[in-house]
């Protein structure tokens, strides 16, 4: 990181609508071309989607997935619930180090919905962070709690989409 302090803000991707953890991604990308390190933690996720090749591509970039799978339709077991709190304790740590200039979140906000962990845990995580680090939480249901600590918050509402016609996901587009 760079030695001038620069306040990192906290960004929320939220709302219905596709396109939030891409836009997290986006602004990865962004960071990494701009000399940038970046640090994604994906909370619930444990497939690797495409892009999670980015790590591939770059070597400023680490990518951890806390997630034992899609429990969307179900109860979280124990384990989604374990790995989930581990990993807020670990992004916690990354959080307050010095390691990397932007930190995302990546369906955090499914977590809190599901009760994984509190809001108040979460907002306690963000607010002890190094101060120069940009923060990006992503995900559907983002708490008003959340959002009232936010710097941006950008919500995606569908309008429209090509699911409700039957279209499932195409590779490298939507996954």
């Amino acid at each position: 990181m760079s030695n001038n302090l620069e306040k990192g803000y906290f960004h929320i991707y939220t709302g219905d609508g596709k396109g939030k953890t891409t836009a997290a991604f986006g602004l990865a990308v962004r960071a990494l071309c701009a000399g940038k390190k970046v640090y994604i933690g994906q909370f619930v996720k444990s497939m690797k989607y495409n892009e999670t090749k980015i790590e591939q591509l770059f070597d400023q970039v680490k990518i951890e997935q806390f997630g034992d799978g899609c429990f969307i339709f179900e109860k979280p077991s124990q384990t989604d619930i374990d790995m989930a709190q581990e990993g807020l304790k670990h992004c916690a740590e990354i959080l307050k180090s010095n390691q990397y200039n932007v930190v995302i979140l990546d369906e955090v906000t499914i977590a809190l919905y599901f009760k994984l962990f509190s809001t108040e845990e979460l907002i306690k995580v963000i607010e002890d962070r190094n101060p120069e680090v940009e923060v990006v939480v992503t995900g559907r249901y983002a708490p008003q709690e959340l959002i009232d600590k936010a710097d941006l918050v950008t919500e995606m509402r569908e309008v429209k989409h090509y699911y409700t016609q039957g279209v499932l996901s195409r590779e490298g587009i939507d996954k």
